[in-house]
């Protein structure tokens, strides 16, 4: 994709990926937020309670908890958008840079988990 915008979309784990051993992915789609401005990637999660599905920061290559009221999944992902790790962090945390990072994926802790996101995957992102 090229220039990204602020707006939603939908994430999908796609198939063939790592993660879901070469078969299709059979997962439900996750709504998605995008925060490509430098205003939405610096209100991020601040200030929510919960989010329903996840949050891409593009361009971003580290995130913190600082002022968050809940624990959140994230996952680093590449220029492909193949996740290079996933990490849960608690509220009041300053996340290292990840060096090959492009974006950053942020859900609910537990979440990532659940759609089966992992090291590895790659995911696909529809805009509109």
């Amino acid at each position: 994709m090229g220039r990204w915008q602020d707006g939603r979309g939908t994430l999908r784990l796609a198939a063939g990926s790592a993660a879901d051993g070469g078969r299709s992915s059979d997962a439900s789609p996750v709504p998605l937020e995008i925060a490509a401005s430098y205003r939405a990637r610096t209100r991020g999660l601040l200030g929510r309670d919960g989010l329903t599905g996840a949050l891409l920061l593009t361009p971003a290559t580290s995130v913190h908890t600082v002022r968050m009221r809940f624990p959140i999944d994230v996952a680093f992902l590449d220029r492909r958008l193949r996740v290079l790790a996933v990490r849960t962090m608690p509220p009041g945390r300053l996340g290292r840079p990840r060096l090959r990072a492009r974006h950053v994926l942020e859900a609910e802790a537990g979440s990532m988990e659940r759609w089966g996101l992992r090291r590895g995957t790659r995911v696909e992102i529809d805009v509109g």
